[in-house]
């Protein structure tokens, strides 16, 4: 049974306890445009701008005894892993005499801003599935990159095949929220989510280098991605996206493999959610509703209410629609 536990620890529970009111809103106003904010589970680093962990590797070696005869040593072994933070940042300036001419200059900012607070946030979500400091080493590394191939050892074992051909690919997660699974990271000292900081009037140059004048707001978002254990997420790559609307695919069945790939179903201090755009959404629903070729979906979702709000869910576990998914993934490739 999955669960949405109410213990954990969220951006939004550690912006509430800061003395900056806006640093709270702005949180707020972002977990109502992305789910992701609001499940995540967030973690100060212990390395500064880095976070490590130690993965064990091999168990000890164990047997049976007999008498008279000593018992073998062994241990466990460790993998030390490291997991990097980045930042977005974005600078706000609005002149100050259209401020002036403004009958409610507060809104006019507000507004400015919040343009800026949605850039932010669909950038964090695309970080969050897809960035990845091999290629882009001033960005984080999200989910994607650690789970990137279908089969052989590790992570690939959690990433089922949905056969696409064509180039209309997506995905679907099951990410496991908690300290042991995976979690947001922050760097240490550092604000958890989303800063705001209002500037104030500033001198700036247009392009002929002359002077004026601007009410300027900073935003930035120091945030990385760690996971702990491969084995609690799971990946089904690979989906058509057209075939799925068609409901030429399975989708329940695919998704009944990534869930038994999971390293277990109940999470007493996590939280474990599914991930999908709006168009697996759609497709989901049409074949829960028997309207595809592959309608053995039928009554396989469901609604219920959790932490106070009514949701989709699939053998209990929440289903979130983000528009963070993309509908052209690369297709991933066998181990």
């Amino acid at each position: 049974m999955a669960t949405l536990a109410a213990s954990n620890m969220t951006l939004l529970d550690i912006a509430k306890q800061t003395e900056n009111n806006d640093i709270a809103d702005v949180v707020e106003i972002l977990a109502q445009q992305n789910p992701i904010i609001a499940d995540a589970v967030a973690m100060e680093c212990n390395m500064g701008a880095v976070h490590r962990h130690s993965i064990r590797t091999g168990l000890p070696t164990v047997g049976w005894g007999a008498l008279y005869q000593g018992v073998a040593q062994s241990k466990s072994t460790y993998q030390q892993v490291d997991d990097t933070t980045g930042f977005v940042e974005a600078l706000s300036s609005v002149d100050t005499r259209l401020l002036q001419l403004a009958k409610n200059p507060a809104k006019v900012r507000l507004n400015e801003a919040n343009g800026f607070l949605e850039a932010m946030n669909q950038e964090a979500a695309t970080g969050i599935f897809y960035h990845n400091t091999a290629t882009t080493p001033e960005k984080i590394k999200g989910l994607a990159p650690r789970y990137s191939v279908y089969g052989g050892g590790g992570a690939g074992v959690n990433v089922i095949n949905g056969a696409a051909q064509n180039s209309d690919n997506t995905s679907i997660w099951f990410v496991t929220w908690s300290e042991r699974a995976t979690h947001l990271i922050y760097p240490e000292g550092v604000v958890a989510g989303l800063k705001r900081e209002d500037k104030g009037e500033q001198r700036v140059l247009d392009g002929s280098s002359n002077p004026y004048y601007v009410k300027e707001e900073l935003f930035t978002w120091h945030m990385g991605v760690a996971v702990k254990d491969w084995r609690y997420n799971a990946r089904v790559a690979n989906i058509d996206v057209s075939d799925a609307i068609a409901g030429s695919i399975d989708l329940y069945d695919l998704m009944s493999q990534a869930y038994y790939r999971l390293q277990s179903r109940r999470v007493p201090d996590g939280k474990q959610v599914i991930y999908c755009n709006r168009d697996i959404m759609y497709a989901l629903d049409k074949l829960a509703r028997g309207k595809g070729t592959a309608a053995s979906g039928a009554l396989q979702l469901s609604r219920k209410e959790l932490d106070g709000e009514e949701v989709m869910t699939f053998r209990g576990m929440p289903i979130r629609e983000t528009d963070a998914l993309l509908n052209n993934e690369t297709l991933v490739p066998a181990a």
